[in-house]
Order: C-alpha cells, then sequence, then structure tokens
C-alpha cells in the first residue's frame, strides 16, 4: 500500500478512536439490544440481497464482455471471475486494488491493459450515471406523488432529487463532448490543471483519454441504449438488496417501514461513504457513517441502526469474499500480488503516455 494511504489510515483511526470516547460519554448503546436485533433478523430477506448482489456481479460481466466486442468477441459470463476476484481484493485491500479487475481481464482476454481501463472508466461513468438517475427519479417522483411524510426533510431531499438529476444530465452531455472531441478536452482540462500541479494535469489528461478510448466500445445509439438499460438493471439488483436488508430488522418500526425511497437516500449516503474504501478498516469506518445516517435521518435507534448498517457492508459488500478466495485459489491469482502488479501497470501506462507526449 503507498504510504499516504498508511497515513491517510492512521489519520482515520485516530478520528474512530476519538469519535468512540467522546460517543461513549454521550450516546447509550446496548450491547443486548444490538444482539437481540441481529438475532430477530430475517435471514431470509438477507439470503435474498446476497443474491441480488450476486446476479450484479453477473450483469457486470456481461457488460464488460459487451463493451469489449468491438475488439474481442468475449462469452458473456466468461468474466464473471474477473469482477468477482477483483472486487475481493478491494474488500480486502482497499480501494487501491480498483485496478486488479481491467489488469485481470487483459491477462484473460489477452486485451492492452490501456484498453481495459479505458472500458473500466466507461463502467464507472455509467455506474455513477445509473445511480443518480436511480436516485433523482425515485426521490422526485416520491416527493410530488407520495404521502406526506414518506421521506425525512423533504424539502432538502426534494432539492437533492433534482441536483441528483442536474448532474446525471451533465454527466450525458460530457460523455458527448468527450466522445466527439476527447483530444480536446483532454488538453484543455491539462493546461486548467496544470496552473496548479503538473502530475495532476498530467493525470486528469490520461484519465480522459483514456475514457476517450473507452467510448470507442459504443459506436450507435443502440450500443449506448443496450448498456445503459445494462447498468441500471444492476443498480436496480443493488437498490433491492438495500431494501431487503433493511426490511431484514422488523424489530425497529422505522427500519420495517422503510420505503423505496428512502433506500435510495440511503444507498446515496453508503455510495459515499464507501469512497475511502481502506483495508479492513474502511469496513468499520463504513459501518459508523451509514449507522450514524440511519440514526440521524431516519430516527431508528442506534443499536438497531448500526445492526443494519453491518448487515448492509456483508450483504452488498463483503459477501464476495468467501467465493472471490475460492476462485483466485482455481485460477491461481495471488490477489495481493496482482494488486501490486496492476498498480505498477498503470502507473507505467501513465508514464509512457507522459513521455510520447514530450
Amino acid at each position: 500500500m503507498k504510504k499516504h494511504q498508511w497515513i491517510v489510515g492512521l489519520v482515520v483511526l485516530a478520528g474512530l478512536v476519538a469519535l468512540f470516547v467522546w460517543g461513549r460519554q454521550r450516546i447509550h448503546f446496548d450491547f443486548g439490544v444490538f444482539r437481540a436485533q441481529l438475532a430477530m433478523a430475517d435471514w431470509r430477506r438477507l439470503g435474498i440481497g446476497v443474491a441480488c448482489i450476486y446476479v450484479a456481479y453477473a450483469i457486470r460481466s456481461v457488460r464488460w464482455s459487451f463493451l469489449l466486442r468491438h475488439n474481442k468477441q468475449v462469452a458473456p459470463f466468461s468474466l464473471l471471475g474477473t469482477q468477482v476476484m477483483g472486487f475481493t481484493a478491494v474488500a480486502l485491500i482497499g480501494r487501491v486494488a480498483d485496478p486488479v479487475r481491467p489488469y485481470l481481464v487483459s491477462k484473460k482476454t489477452g486485451l492492452p491493459l490501456s484498453n481495459q481501463i479505458a472500458v473500466y472508466i466507461v463502467e464507472r461513468l455509467f455506474d455513477a450515471g445509473s445511480m443518480a438517475l436511480i436516485f433523482s427519479a425515485t426521490i422526485l417522483l416520491s416527493a410530488w406523488f407520495g404521502q406526506p411524510g414518506t421521506l425525512p426533510h423533504p424539502e432538502l431531499v426534494k432539492k437533492a432529487g433534482y441536483w441528483g438529476m442536474l448532474l446525471t444530465l451533465a454527466g450525458a452531455l460530457f460523455l458527448v463532448v468527450v466522445r466527439l472531441a476527447g483530444g480536446m478536452v483532454a488538453t484543455f482540462f491539462e493546461h486548467a490543471f496544470g496552473i496548479f500541479s503538473r502530475k495532476l494535469a498530467q493525470a486528469a489528461g490520461h484519465k480522459i483519454r483514456a475514457f476517450h478510448s473507452g467510448l470507442d466500445t459504443m459506436r450507435s445509439l443502440t450500443d449506448f441504449v443496450a448498456a445503459a438499460s445494462l447498468s441500471i438493471g444492476m443498480w436496480l439488483l443493488i437498490a433491492l438488496s438495500y431494501l431487503e436488508t433493511t426490511l431484514a430488522f422488523p424489530a425497529s418500526p422505522q427500519l420495517a417501514a422503510m420505503t423505496p425511497a428512502k433506500v435510495v437516500l440511503l444507498l446515496a449516503i453508503s455510495g459515499g461513504a464507501s469512497v475511502l474504501q481502506l483495508p479492513v478498516l474502511g469496513w468499520f469506518t463504513q459501518i459508523g457513517i451509514v449507522a450514524a445516517a440511519i440514526t440521524a435521518v431516519f430516527s431508528a435507534a442506534p443499536e438497531a441502526a448500526t445492526a443494519c448498517a453491518g448487515a448492509l457492508l456483508l450483504v452488498t459488500f463483503l459477501s464476495v469474499v468467501p467465493v472471490g478466495l475460492i476462485w483466485a485459489q482455481f485460477e491461481n491469482v495471488s490477489l495481493r500480488k496482482v494488486t501490486v502488479e496492476s498498480e505498477h501497470a498503470e502507473e507505467e501506462l501513465e508514464a509512457e503516455e507522459a513521455v510520447s507526449k514530450g
């Protein structure tokens, strides 16, 4: 792991210790009630949540193979192992393992790593756009047609829905601009960021050019609609997993009354909490942030909120780990080794691009 990530990890750890000491004096947390919440959880609903997540991984494999089809025909589910092992690496090692998926796909298909990184960037944009679209549409429909009090702080949430829709449209416009004039956009950002940092400018230019390269996988409106449909379907499954997991705690009136609109709000909060995913330590930070949000936004008791947040982490993020580790054993893949290799390979690509530009 890079040095700065260790520094961030230590800072987060210190913050968690300070928060624990502060909260221990001010917040009453009954571990007996916490255990009772877990004991009364509906494990069938949790199982449905896990099943939704695994189907979502299968859709990721189909989507990646679809985005590759102009370069090489790949069977839709042949890349499932790369997705499962890649997300297992992120869960165990942290966000530094993000390049593992494109690296493993490159090794499996024999296609250049630069091409797979381009696909990865396109994939992440579709993820962000789909999540924003689902969030905005659900929140706005609930605000317009739902019963009063359906959402907490309805005016603020409604504004968030409008902003989400605006950001979705802005992202779509950015996609079109990069598709038509990616080189010019990359040069613009290099000059703009170069005022502050040459390294940041080079990184921005590299990402935008990779994104432009990845957009070559979509050569028609039909291609775009197909990729968008797969992405939206996948995120609807993830949202359903969140809904099933929260409804699995019937002993909490607030969680038992969860609605789709409330769940997509929770999904957005959880997504923000997972941006800085540190190895192991990040699990507890995410549980803490999501539990605090459930308590503050939905007025659930701290014990129920913590039990639900832990279950969400297990169902939506860590449930892939056992299968990923077994799959890695069958494929003779060392997740730690490929994490290091993929990180170095990506850095070499960026260095080569910088040298080629002079």
